[in-house]
């Protein structure tokens, strides 16, 4: 690998001088240091690639130097060198994350064959990390996971939407990730370092909805005791997001659109009016279309919100997102509780992508820290630790609409959870799955395509 760096920590100035020429010589970059601190500054001011370090070294040993390195450079090689090997000293190298151990003293092309494949590893170690971190980049935005179709498009959505001014319409089920979405748009936005202000409409009473969104003048109404500054103010160049949009009164949604319109409030109270600039980010899981046909929504409103409109994918379409989601709620979870990352059982992965979700990912979550706070310290995760429901027969079933669904929706579903789990089992290898399905690795893919079921890019 011709010009990678290596530093050579060795306190015989004979060794440092022979190595350097016969490194030098095959293109490497060489630099050197006789003891320890000396070759730490180098490292803290070279990029380095590979490390020689020789085990005894004056003042502090080279395995005491060892741990230090990897501080500086985690991703280093380090190949350590002695003429006082003993099993004992290269397994405790070895353990401390040293790539190999050579004795002095050492054939040229020895040295050179171990440099060659430390480097080596270096840089698939590299690689590793750069392709984990574009994984990561990949599928997960602004705290949204998921690397199926429908969240790859929301994605893209959030994108688009968060740079304009233009006022949005976030719908879902509960527990989607609507506000999550709306943190994204606002941190994707010309506002990012302005203000973030959330109302949930369905837990405030009515008669107070006016004074949160616009403000009140001190006596205008019964404990009104000071004034006060509506959302509208507190928000101003920044975002507003207003949740569960569709419970706001008839009344306060024609000043809400005023609002919109006029870009200004005027407190509960209050003779003047007050200029603002804040973006509105709206949610709602009811189907606002069906709340102005039955005019318990404004229409007017609704198109003023609904200028961008995205729709969250419920849980239960998306289910090739379960085991990214289940591993970030299991770091967040022990992280959280000072403990280190437990692993999830085949078993328990497969009860959660056959379960429907009906809370969306705020049951998965919920689930998962129930399961990280009750299984036994070092884990692993396994199917008793999940919620008892998730754990009965028949979890493949689906949930049927109200409304009614066609057989024909019911089949496709099931035969998706189906896959899903042979998926699972197989770690999303086509060839096992189909195999456990009894299909042909040609129909299955046709099938994936079908129903819309990506395969995660290792």
């Amino acid at each position: 690998m011709a010009q990678a760096s290596i530093l050579l920590i060795d306190d015989e100035e004979v060794i440092r001088d022979v190595i350097s020429k016969l490194l030098e010589k095959r293109g490497y970059q060489v630099f050197s240091a006789e003891e320890s601190e000396s070759g730490l500054r180098i490292l803290h001011e070279q990029a380095i690639d590979l490390v020689l370090l020789d085990l005894m070294l004056p003042g502090r040993s080279g395995l005491e130097c060892l741990k230090d390195i990897f501080d500086i450079a985690p991703e280093v090689s380090v190949v350590m060198i002695s003429a006082y090997a003993s099993i004992e000293n290269a397994v405790q190298a070895t353990k401390m994350g040293a790539f190999d151990f050579v004795t002095k003293p050492f054939k040229n092309e020895e040295l050179l064959n171990v440099i060659k494949n430390g480097l080596e590893i270096r840089s698939l170690a590299l690689e590793n990390k750069t392709l984990r971190k574009s994984f990561r980049d990949r599928y997960s935005f602004h705290n949204i996971i998921g690397k199926s179709e429908p969240m790859q498009k929301v994605f893209d959505l959030i994108g688009n939407v968060g740079p304009s001014k233009t006022t949005c319409l976030i719908t879902g089920e509960s527990g989607t990730g609507k506000e999550l979405v709306a943190k994204a748009i606002h941190n994707c936005s010309p506002r990012a370092e302005g203000p973030y202000v959330a109302l949930n409409s369905g837990g405030i009473p009515s008669e107070l909805i006016e004074s949160e969104l616009f403000g009140h003048m001190k006596g205008s109404f019964t404990g009104a005791i000071s004034n006060k500054k509506g959302l509208f103010e507190i928000g101003d160049d920044g975002t507003i997001f207003l949740d569960e949009i569709s419970t706001i009164p008839l009344e306060t949604q024609s000043k809400l659109l005023r609002v919109i319109q006029e870009k200004e409030v005027r407190r509960v109270g209050g003779l003047s009016s007050i200029q603002v600039n804040a973006r509105i980010v709206a949610a709602t899981n009811t189907d606002l279309k069906k709340e102005v046909r039955t005019g318990r929504f404004r229409e007017d409103l609704f198109y003023r919100l609904n200028v961008i409109s995205i729709e969250l994918p419920p849980l239960r379409d998306r289910k090739e997102d379960i085991p990214m989601l289940a591993d970030h709620f299991i770091s967040f979870f022990c992280k959280q509780n000072g403990r280190t990352k437990y692993p999830l059982t085949q078993d328990a992965l497969k009860a959660l992508i056959e379960w429907n979700w009906p809370g969306n990912v705020r049951e998965l979550e919920n689930a998962i820290e129930r399961a990280v706070v009750l299984v036994p310290v070092g884990g692993p995760i396994s199917p008793e630790y999940l919620p008892s429901e998730l754990l009965q027969t028949g979890r493949t079933s689906v949930n049927v609409d109200p409304d009614g669904s066609s057989l024909k929706d019911l089949v496709l579903e099931f035969e998706k959870n189906l896959i899903l789990t042979a998926l699972t089992k197989s770690d999303w290898n086509q060839k096992k799955a189909a195999g456990l399905l009894r299909v042909n690795p040609t129909t299955l893919n046709e099938k994936l395509k079908r129903l819309n079921i990506v395969i995660p890019q290792e």
